[in-house]
């Protein structure tokens, strides 16, 4: 009975890669046949142009921002769209440095209204514009992000379908130079593919900061940003998913956003990500493998939620896996020798590790890098590979799941994520 135990557990570990690599494939596949049946679809939203331009109001939270928020509100003013219909509002969250006295010079223009308010974070400011506005479409673009001239119409066009409550944008590093901002770089166009796929299928789990534009009646009707962990971008959408308000992304309204510029503030900014998106689906936790909530709660949180801890055991089954490797090699090595020949160069193909696992990860290898290729595509109609891709695909396996472990480990005893300024 001990030898069968003993079996079972060594193969145990084997086993659980098994299973998450092929749940891995499985979503990746399945994302892969959304992109096939809509790509019609998706070539003929590229084409449309917006029709009606109604009132929409723009609020800029501020913390702590005065190098990039002039940029960012001169990049709405620069927008093509009727001035007469669009109107800024910045709000001041209690900065510190020099923002509130750098705004001041938008203190006359027409469109623009400043406000300056006592520190409560960035969903108080959010509110702080909302509550200032009575245009009929609303949203908030972060003080570290800009828009491309032709972002709000791009966006507009989806709500010509008045079950559209939402419409997220397609985010991209601006100016990617270091590695660090070159690797989130290749990372946002990935998930300009996925989040385009989760629209489809009524499944997108967040309305990002920068540039999401929503119907106002969704805060009438549902009431204003909650605190959420710090990401209450996510609580929202999870809020209108279960009050089945849909969601959809514009994969043509370009927003370049700030990424941290060094990996302990890229950790940083993960962390409470990963943090929040835990915190905010334990409290929605009810749509989880409900059929009344769609795609979303059969599909999307399931596989979100399995993805987290996937990394974290990838990570772990990985050095686990060299280490045994180069253990048993070694052995191998000094019982038969090595062959090598400098005929040209030879390796016996006895020494080569060639388990299904393998093959595996190289096809999840393969697809990833067709999807960077799609998200390439699909935004700016060409398919082809972003600088810092060579840094991408080494790196950031081993990366990720640290900021996965310690959000995962902050949770777990319950330490609270603070809204800062990282880059």
């Amino acid at each position: 009975m001990f030898p069968i135990m003993l079996e079972v557990l060594q193969t145990l570990p084997g086993l659980l890669m098994y299973g998450m690599i092929f749940l891995s494939l499985f979503f990746q596949v399945f994302l892969l046949i959304t992109f096939l049946e809509n790509k019609d679809k998706i070539n003929k939203e590229t084409s449309e142009e917006a029709t009606s331009f109604p009132r929409v109001s723009i609020t800029v939270p501020c913390y702590n921002e005065e190098r990039s928020v002039v940029k960012t509100v001169n990049s709405l003013l620069a927008l093509d769209y009727p001035k007469n219909k669009l109107k800024v509002i910045v709000v001041d969250d209690g900065s510190t440095d020099a923002t509130w006295e750098v705004v001041q010079r938008f203190k006359d223009h027409p469109q623009v209204d400043i406000y300056h308010k006592e520190n409560g974070g960035k969903h108080t400011a959010v509110n702080y514009g909302l509550e200032r506005t009575d245009a009929t479409f609303v949203g908030c673009l972060d003080a570290d992000s800009f828009v491309a001239k032709d972002a709000l119409k791009s966006i507009m066009k989806y709500f010509r379908d008045p079950e559209v409550m939402a419409v997220t944008p397609a985010i991209k590093i601006y100016n990617p130079k270091s590695i660090i901002s070159k690797i989130q770089n290749v990372e946002y166009i990935l998930s300009i593919f996925i989040r385009k796929m989760l629209g489809m299928m009524d499944a997108i789990q967040v309305t990002p900061g920068p540039f999401s534009i929503f119907r106002k009646k969704v805060f009438d009707t549902l009431g204003p940003y909650k605190q959420a962990y710090n990401t209450e971008d996510m609580e929202i959408a999870m809020r209108m998913h279960k009050h089945h308000m849909k969601i959809v992304n514009s994969h043509t309204a370009s927003v370049y956003t700030l990424g941290p510029k060094t990996l302990r503030n890229l950790l940083k900014q993960r962390v409470r990500w990963i943090y929040g998106f835990l915190k905010n689906a334990s409290d929605y936790r009810e749509i989880f493998f409900r059929r009344k909530y769609g795609n979303l709660g059969l599909f999307t949180f399931p596989a979100a939620v399995i993805s987290i801890f996937t990394g974290i055991y990838f990570l772990c089954y990985t050095i686990y896996s060299l280490i045994h490797l180069l253990l048993k090699k070694i052995v191998v090595i000094q019982t038969v020798g090595f062959n090598f020949t400098f005929n040209g160069f030879s390796v016996n193909w006895f020494f080569l590790d060639t388990q299904t696992t393998v093959f595996l990860v190289i096809v999840l290898f393969f697809v990833t890098l067709t999807f960077i290729l799609l998200g390439s595509y699909i935004t700016d109609q060409k398919a082809r590979f972003p600088r810092g891709m060579l840094y991408y695909l080494p790196l950031y396996g081993f990366i990720a799941p640290i900021w996965l472990a310690k959000a995962v480990y902050n949770v777990a005893l319950s330490r609270k994520a603070k809204w800062e300024k990282v880059n």
